[in-house]
């Protein structure tokens, strides 16, 4: 899984400090104009990320042992957008996370920065008793936590 970041920095910290994840490696800043063109005349970006002139940076993080977690920052092209998409967006997603206790994850997780939705309460069938709850992390991107 990868998601893209405004601030590699920041969300680094975010998911090291906050949720645990350890650093595997950093990689860049990897910028197209220092690559070699390929032979169709594209850039390396272009030909291998789909994204012409880009320049990122990535760090591979391990957030338990069967996840690896991927953050990139894309310093170019100008054009990129910064808008998250939504969960019913093409493209849109998200990360759940088991916790022991959704409220207290949640409350916890408000403290650093994160923006919780309403608990989702199941009455009924397989997962009656259960709890999530939908909660966007510092940077828009949307978590889960189910109990």
């Amino acid at each position: 899984m990868s998601w893209t970041v405004p601030d590699l920095d920041a969300a680094l910290a975010f998911y090291r400090d906050v949720l645990g994840a350890t650093e595997l490696y950093r990689m860049g800043p990897l910028d197209a104009a220092d690559l070699p063109v390929g032979a169709d005349g594209r850039d390396w970006m272009a030909s291998h990320v789909g994204v012409s002139g880009a320049r990122l940076t990535l760090v591979m993080l391990k957030l338990s042992d069967n996840l690896n977690f991927q953050l990139v920052q894309y310093d170019k092209p100008s054009d990129r957008r910064q808008d998250v998409p939504r969960n019913c967006d093409r493209g849109g997603h998200h990360l759940a996370f088991r916790v022991d206790d959704v409220e207290a994850a949640a409350a916890w997780l408000a403290q650093h920065g994160c923006t919780p939705l309403e608990v989702i309460e199941i009455a009924e069938g397989p997962l009656a008793g259960k709890k999530n709850l939908y909660i966007q992390d510092p940077f828009g991107h949307q978590l889960e936590l189910v109990d």
